[in-house]
């Protein structure tokens, strides 16, 4: 089966209509690794002698597995905080060698590269630091970029916790940029606390892009391209060799492809929606906790009205029969002056007759 064969079997057949689809949702919804730039890596070596690599920002090795099996004799894998799938993977390859160095302090103590390949903190001091010394000490060198494009192109991004001095960095923020204003926000493309980012994008001394360009800005030997996918490969060549310029026309068909900065730029498009669509979601949900909490404390006060409300019904009652009882009390005893009223009167009468008979006052 030949690649157009696989491809269309990839993409479904009458028999298997659903394969695309299955394709589909095996894949992350952000496409980030440079594995997918294999096509490409496949041209840079069948263009160029490599057989030493230096990767900076490692994944789980399977890039790294990639360059060695394209025919890289040693690939040094420069990453400080390794996962124990990459030193896993490394394990199993012999060419793959474990570098727990930042960079780009670990360039100077390894063997200079064909191929160096830069993914790792993608901010200005970083890049710029990087390529200055590859430019140096390894001026033949083939030297690859990723997220050459948005968001880190002309914006720094800075890993936490960053070693570099304050003024080596911008002004950060753990908002994040979106392609659909030109401000951070807080549903954007955010590192909760993984990176930050520079509040502000562009000017000088800002971005992965900006600082390849000030790198060689002065350097007429050197071509630079992108290939305009999943947040850009850059390729920095010699333009004064041979294999460079047949490189060059070889990579035209990717690096000058309306279609994909078309599809890149949609697919940015799309993730930053998704990312405000969730938070959307998020802030929704979180309205709605509240209106749950906020109906929860109302029962409890309703609650506590009924209890109140029980306490007072019964006291009242208590209050009422105490009245009752008293009311009887008073109704008893004012019968009782009732009868006894006629008798008094009689009895003072005829007190009264006894004393005028006696020579009394009421004579």
């Amino acid at each position: 089966m030949d690649e157009q064969d696989r491809i269309v079997a990839m993409l479904g057949t009458r028999q298997d209509p659903h394969a695309q689809a299955r394709a589909a949702r095996s894949q992350p919804l952000l496409l980030h690794s440079l594995t997918l730039f294999r096509e490409i890596f496949e041209v840079v070596f069948e263009h160029r002698p490599i057989a030493t690599v230096v990767e900076i920002g490692v994944e789980t090795g399977e890039v790294s597995g990639l360059y060695a099996e394209l025919g890289a004799e040693d690939v040094y894998c420069v990453e400080p905080i390794p996962s124990d799938e990459l030193r896993a993977h490394i394990a199993e390859n012999p060419a793959l060698h474990l570098v727990e160095r930042h960079s780009p302090v670990a360039l100077a103590e390894l063997p200079i590269a064909d191929l160096y390949v830069l993914d790792g903190d993608h901010n200005y001091a970083t890049v710029r630091a990087e390529l200055d010394w590859i430019l140096e000490h390894a001026p033949g060198a083939l030297v690859a970029f990723h997220d050459v494009l948005w968001p880190c192109s002309r914006r720094d991004l800075y890993y936490q916790p960053s070693l570099l001095r304050s003024d080596q960095r911008h002004s950060c923020t753990e908002d994040g940029p979106t392609v659909w204003h030109d401000c951070v926000t807080s549903s954007g493309f955010v590192g909760r606390g993984a990176f930050t980012s520079a509040a502000h994008a562009g000017g000088e001394e800002n971005g992965v892009l900006t600082a390849i360009e000030d790198a060689i800005a002065y350097d007429d030997n050197r071509r630079f391209t992108i290939v305009p996918a999943v947040f850009g490969l850059g390729l920095l060549l010699r333009a004064d060799t041979a294999n460079d310029t047949r490189l060059l026309g070889a990579l035209r068909p990717y690096t000058h492809s309306r279609l994909l900065a078309a599809m890149e730029n949609n697919r940015i498009a799309l993730y930053t929606r998704v990312l405000a669509m969730q938070a959307e979601m998020a802030a929704h949900a979180q309205e709605a906790d509240q209106l749950v909490r906020g109906m929860a404390e109302r029962r409890d006060e309703i609650d506590e009205l009924r209890r109140d409300n029980e306490a007072l019904r019964k006291r009242h009652a208590r209050e009422i029969g105490e009245l009752r009882r008293r009311n009887e009390v008073l109704v008893r005893e004012l019968e009782d002056q009732r009868r006894f009223t006629p008798a008094l009167r009689n009895l003072a009468g005829v007190s009264g007759d006894l004393l005028r008979r006696a020579g009394g006052p009421w004579k």
